[in-house]
């Protein structure tokens, strides 16, 4: 799969709070990898920093290469880097209070295993159509899948700020882990809620199809979301299946 990656702080925060990177295992697999730091001044870019590499790391190194493996990795590795960032919190008095969403995604030949915690977002686009592979992690999302909510009342509800799962805030994480399966042409998506927050699936789809190629995509959305005057830090991961062996 054929990835670009870009991150801002976007036009009203001081810092950028969110990291990305890719990383390949030893059998050749990309694991890309999106994190929005919690926290404010309590060093929310550090849990972020910490989750991305840490993770990333330990991909490089292993040899997995089948689906269940895959996911029975992801979630031991969520687990052991929730338990890092909280001793690191718990031990520097300037770190306490961080966290950290996560969304990455794991691309086999033919399918993609993507997991999340919190409200950074993977999507796949395929024949002109967005669809969302993970589920929001916050206080609106939640009460809309129990029907306390309808989708118009999820979307202006203030509850869609507090986030309802997190890396570094309970003593076990709880990643949402899927697969699905990927189609030559297919172009996945990973992204913080700072791009989510201003721009519809419209404007998300047009802003791609304009393009040159994926990284013209990616600074594309960012600049289209700043010019929207998006509150957040904005990060954009674009990954193009060609269909060529990995």
């Amino acid at each position: 799969m054929k990835l670009a990656f870009s991150t801002d702080k976007g036009t009203r925060r001081a810092d950028n709070q969110d990291y990305v990177d890719v990383f390949v295992n030893k059998n050749g697999l990309q694991l890309a990898i999106v994190a929005d730091g919690v926290g404010g001044q309590n060093a929310g870019d550090v849990a972020a920093t910490m989750a991305v590499s840490h993770i990333g790391n330990d991909w490089e190194t292993s040899t997995l290469q089948g689906v269940a493996e895959v996911k029975e990795w992801i979630y031991a590795h969520t687990q052991r880097e929730n338990e890092l960032i909280l001793t690191a919190a718990k031990r520097y008095k300037t770190l306490q209070g961080m966290a950290t969403t996560l969304v990455l995604a794991v691309v086999l030949p033919n399918q993609v295993v993507v997991a999340n915690l919190g409200d950074s977002r993977a999507y796949m686009l395929r024949n002109a159509q967005i669809v969302q592979l993970t589920q929001d992690h916050n206080l609106a999302s939640e009460l809309l899948r129990r029907g306390a909510i309808t989708p118009t009342e999820a979307a202006e509800h203030p509850g869609r700020n507090l986030v309802t799962r997190q890396l570094g805030v309970n003593e076990e994480a709880d990643p949402e882990i899927h697969d699905f399966k990927v189609e030559t042409g297919d172009l996945l998506m990973l992204t913080t809620d700072g791009l989510g927050k201003v721009l519809s699936d419209a404007e998300i789809i047009n802003t791609i199809h304009e393009a040159d190629s994926i990284s013209d995509a990616v600074a594309g959305l960012i600049s289209k979301a700043n010019a929207k005057g998006s509150p957040d830090n904005i990060t954009v991961l674009l990954g193009y299946q060609d269909g060529k062996e990995l």
